[in-house]
């Protein structure tokens, strides 16, 4: 392992305080793409083991591609169950981010092998709740640095997606989705001022805005915020 990745391994913290209190199955949630300009929304839930262990997981932002490519067979082995949830480029722009992400959280939780006793989850934000009809949920300030189920799943949603865009990438070449993902980078905002969107882009988006002079204008949505939870 780089040295520079030592120090960073997330605990156990707050999964064993939780199974001390007898809660058993305990899913680590995390998502990958809420800032593309294309490509979907990418969610994995996972329940990992109370006694078999594995090393070198770390918060997959922090890890080269091979490394996550490399850990992805192990992880997706060692974990009791786990599943992944997408929402659609469309479905982001019907329903906006924070029910387009409560959608694929529902959808990778759904797809689990049981329901999980308790859930943890990145940021301040509890998308859980309104989802699956849960209070079963905490909430930790930078998850996937610090708890080692919620690095699990960043590791798997990274690569799943990576994955999908890298296969986008021969539909539509122009872009170079193999190499940034659908995220905004020079040759993306090149190719989109050149050809224009193409059907994985997310239309709401204000990068849309620059892009008039294709032709094409910025989808507004009639409920900015969706419909799919109230």
């Amino acid at each position: 392992m780089r040295k520079s990745l030592k120090s960073t391994s997330p605990t156990l913290k707050h999964e064993k305080y939780l199974w001390g209190e007898g809660i058993r199955h305990i899913a680590g949630i995390d998502e990958v793409g809420k800032g593309a300009w294309a490509g979907p929304l990418t969610v994995v839930a996972v329940v990992i083991p109370q006694e078999k262990r594995i090393y070198k997981i770390r918060d997959s932002k922090l890890l080269r591609e091979s490394e996550r490519e490399a850990l992805f067979p192990k992880v997706a082995e060692w974990c009791v169950t786990w599943a992944v949830g997408h929402a659609t480029n469309h479905e982001c722009d019907e329903l906006g981010m924070s029910e387009s992400q409560k959608l694929a959280t529902k959808r990778a939780i759904e797809g689990l092998s049981f329901k999980p006793d308790h859930y943890l989850i990145d940021g301040k934000w509890d998308f859980i709740g309104h989802a699956v009809g849960t209070t079963n949920v905490t909430k930790i300030v930078k998850g996937d640095l610090k708890s080692l189920a919620i690095a699990s799943a960043s590791i798997l949603a990274k690569v799943i997606r990576d994955r999908i865009m890298r296969e986008y990438d021969f539909q539509y070449p122009y872009y170079k989705f193999a190499n940034n993902k659908g995220y905004p980078s020079p040759q993306h905002i090149q190719a989109l001022n050149e050809y224009g969107p193409c059907e994985l882009h997310r239309q709401s988006w204000a990068f849309m805005d620059q892009l008039k002079s294709h032709g094409v204008t910025r989808m507004k949505r009639p409920n900015p915020q969706g419909t799919l939870f109230p």
